[in-house]
């Protein structure tokens, strides 16, 4: 694990910087709206809002009877927070883009995204012998589907002029492991749609839409159990990336807008490491998805020099 971290903590659980109930990290008054948030890390991210106090939390998500089994069990924890239950399919143009329909025409306005939905599938050793339409399920939710619902969330018709907003991009981009695991397309789609939303944040200032894409850590969600056994990785709580979520979302946050980061670095000690500041500073692609071992090149460097 230290080959991964940049903070000499390393995290496995939440801590009192990113606990979400830590007044500095309030949500109250805002809409959070989580793709994926019926299950898992999903489920856990929707509690540790609704402990930050926000008014409203909605959860997307394909299997309509999960996503009413989460909001009872939401609903009872937290009374004070409304939960919404809303049934589409991210990869689905017509399904998202009818889910922010109705919430125009309910006039709500979501302050915060989470995307948190993916499509994991197909795995193999060997890319080149899997079908094409399997390949291409895996880029239409994890860069069409996020790509849909990042446009239809920043350009909300019911936004008042100057409002901010805050994304919060849940990614395993970082992982690279030799020999390849096998989840090919997985990986390079997030990596593809993480990169893509670097890209987004250089063209809109933190102070329009604050982006923030971070690894959730080493999870033993319901899809994982169905493939690894339990005893084979030292686990992550799941309060850890939920926490950090809330974090992300929060204007403490705002110094790694259009960064990637993982969810174990210990905040405080990213903030107050000079060379990091220094770094995310000067270059623009620091903590951003790119090719490794080349420095970064900007368009200016391709100028003709006047003699």
């Amino acid at each position: 694990m230290a080959l991964t971290t940049l903070t000499s903590t390393f995290h496995h659980d939440t801590y009192p910087a990113i606990s979400s109930s830590n007044p500095s990290l309030s949500q109250a008054g805002k809409t959070v709206l989580i793709t994926g948030g019926g299950s898992g890390v999903g489920f856990e991210i929707a509690r540790s809002f609704a402990k930050a106090t926000a008014s409203r939390i909605i959860i997307v998500g394909r299997r309509i009877a999960v996503l009413e089994d989460a909001v009872a069990k939401l609903r009872g924890e937290f009374p004070n927070t409304e939960f919404i239950a809303r049934q589409g399919d991210i990869s689905d143009e017509a399904s998202a883009g009818s889910a922010w329909d109705h919430l125009n025409a309910h006039d709500i306005l979501v302050h915060v995204l989470v995307l948190n939905a993916m499509h994991l599938y197909p795995m193999g050793p060997d890319t080149l012998k899997m079908e094409r339409k399997d390949v291409m399920e895996a880029f239409n939710t994890n860069v069409g589907g996020n790509f849909t619902m990042t446009a239809k969330f920043v350009n909300q018709p019911l936004r008042p002029v100057g409002q901010r907003l805050n994304l919060v991009n849940i990614s395993t981009a970082g992982i690279q492991m030799n020999p390849a695991p096998n989840q090919n397309p997985y990986v390079t789609s997030k990596a593809a749609f993480t990169a893509l939303l670097g890209r987004i944040a250089d063209e809109h200032p933190v102070e329009d839409v604050q982006i923030i894409s971070f690894h959730p850590g080493v999870l033993y969600s319901e899809t994982v159990a169905k493939h690894i056994d339990k005893d084979l990785f030292d686990w992550d709580e799941m309060a850890l990336p939920a926490d950090f979520a809330v974090w992300s979302a929060s204007p403490e946050a705002a110094w790694l807008h259009g960064r990637f980061v993982w969810a174990h670095w210990d905040v405080e000690e990213l903030k107050a490491d000079k060379v990091i500041a220094k770094r995310l500073k000067e270059e623009t692609g620091y903590l951003k998805v790119a090719v490794q071992g080349l420095t970064e090149i900007s368009e200016t460097s391709f100028l003709k020099k006047k003699k």
